[in-house]
């Protein structure tokens, strides 16, 4: 919807509870079009509250730690990844990163078997820092059990779940 569309609508409707509450919802549409032009995988990542994602595609999965666990942890300077054709079992730690302010495991999001392993982040662990969606991801994996995935947070879920665990810190 375009703008002036907007403004129209809201005119029309009259009252300021009903244009305020158009104009939030054009706001929102924009955000979303903008994030899934920008990523468009957002959607398709699932979280864990332990601040890992992965992202599926069919039966293969990218999995990676999330921007605020990145930020959390501060510059990263090693990371302990799972070899190719290990066998990975949801909710067991599959690997450490380490950061200039402290140690962390990684918890597997998913079951499966490693089927890559991002080897660059061995000599250039700050990538996770930089691009945790991106170039920052950890390892691949062809998932074994893909109901696995209803057990994990949505990105509203997750972003709701920050906010909440945040406030308890």
């Amino acid at each position: 919807m375009e703008s002036l569309e907007v403004l129209i609508l809201a005119d029309v409707l009259g009252g300021c509870v009903a244009g305020m509450a158009l104009m939030l919802l054009w706001s929102v549409d924009r955000i979303l079009r903008e994030l899934a032009h920008r990523d468009p995988d957002w959607a398709k990542r699932k979280y864990t509250k332990k601040h890992e994602w992965v992202s599926v595609e069919g039966d293969l999965g990218t999995v990676g730690i999330t921007d605020f666990a990145a930020e959390q942890l501060g510059d990263i300077v090693f990371v302990e990844l799972p070899e190719k054709d290990a066998k990975i079992v949801k909710g067991e730690s599959t690997g450490a990163v380490e950061s200039v302010k402290a140690a962390s495991d990684i918890y597997a999001p998913v079951s499966g078997t490693v089927t890559e392993k991002n080897e660059v982040l061995e000599q250039e662990p700050g990538k996770i820092n930089k691009s945790p969606f991106d170039d920052g991801w950890l390892y691949k994996l062809k998932l074994s059990n893909k109901s696995e995935l209803s057990d994990l947070l949505s990105e509203k879920e997750y972003q709701e779940f920050k906010k909440e665990d945040e406030g308890h810190e």
